[in-house]
């Protein structure tokens, strides 16, 4: 079984003004220079040594220094010596992305309509969860609030607690399985793509179809739980990029896995 695809570039311009909230021992740090930003970015792929941090962030020597430091004693960013030279340190991280904030995200006028036409639909159970779960989006949005990560996360946990109904050794059948799953529970109707790369469609997506059209994909939840299907299924860690949206303006929601280590199953 292969599911593996080219890797994906992945346009991340920063909006001027967001504010990154990150989590970690120490509580909850809002970090808003872009240097920071950039260096937290670098140290998200695990240990760095310090010249490799000024090569990706472009910054002279003495500024990544002092931010550095800063962070560290923030308990943002840690160090430990290199085993392999003593004379140099390799920094991490010790905090977590939990979202951002920015006012030029904000969205208005949307919230109204949200609960405006919402009526209790008697043959459908699941449509006050759709009415709480959209309200919640859009009333984050509306203050200008990106809570990806923690979605994301929370998608995960969905998607490791679906995989014993869906699973199947056979691909094909496990892929009708969870497009069957999303039609009973009112998620969407999936189609499935090509192989290489392997894609998934989502038409009518339960989690984006009725957001407003904010330039982006928006559908985190739905990666979280995706990564965690396909991870189980294939027994090893994949990437899931959703590369089109409705909140993008796009006519469906398309989701591409990408393979990463070593399979666990043979």
């Amino acid at each position: 079984m292969n599911l593996a695809v080219p890797e994906i570039c992945v346009d991340r311009r920063r909006e001027s003004g967001t504010v990154e909230l990150l989590s970690s021992s120490s509580g909850v740090h809002a970090v808003k220079s872009p240097v920071r930003v950039l260096i937290l970015e670098t140290l998200q792929e695990g240990e760095v040594p310090f010249d490799e941090i000024m090569r990706r962030t472009g910054r002279a020597k003495s500024t990544v220094s002092v931010h550095l430091r800063d962070m560290v004693n923030e308990g943002i960013v840690n160090w430990r010596v290199d085993p392999e030279d003593a004379r140099k340190k390799l920094f991490f991280t010790n905090a977590e992305r939990i979202g951002a904030l920015s006012m030029s995200g904000r969205i208005s006028g949307e919230l109204a309509r949200y609960t405006g036409d919402y009526r209790e639909r008697g043959g459908d159970p699941f449509a006050y969860y759709r009415l709480m779960f959209r309200t919640i989006r859009a009333t984050l949005m509306q203050t200008g609030i990106n809570l990806d990560p923690i979605f994301t996360t929370a998608g995960r946990e969905v998607g490791r607690a679906i995989l014993p109904i869906v699973e199947d050794e056979k691909t094909d059948v496990f892929l009708e399985n969870v497009a069957e799953f999303w039609k009973q529970h009112g998620l969407g109707r999936i189609e499935i793509g090509s192989k290489e790369p392997r894609e998934i469609f989502v038409y009518d997506c339960f989690e984006c179809v009725d957001l407003p059209h904010i330039g982006r994909p928006a559908c985190s939840f739905d990666t979280g739980v995706l990564t965690a299907l396909f991870s189980g299924h294939v027994g090893r860690e994949v990437v899931v990029v959703e590369t089109h949206c409705y909140a993008a303006g796009d006519p469906y929601c398309r989701f591409v896995i990408e393979c990463r280590g070593q399979p666990e199953k043979s």
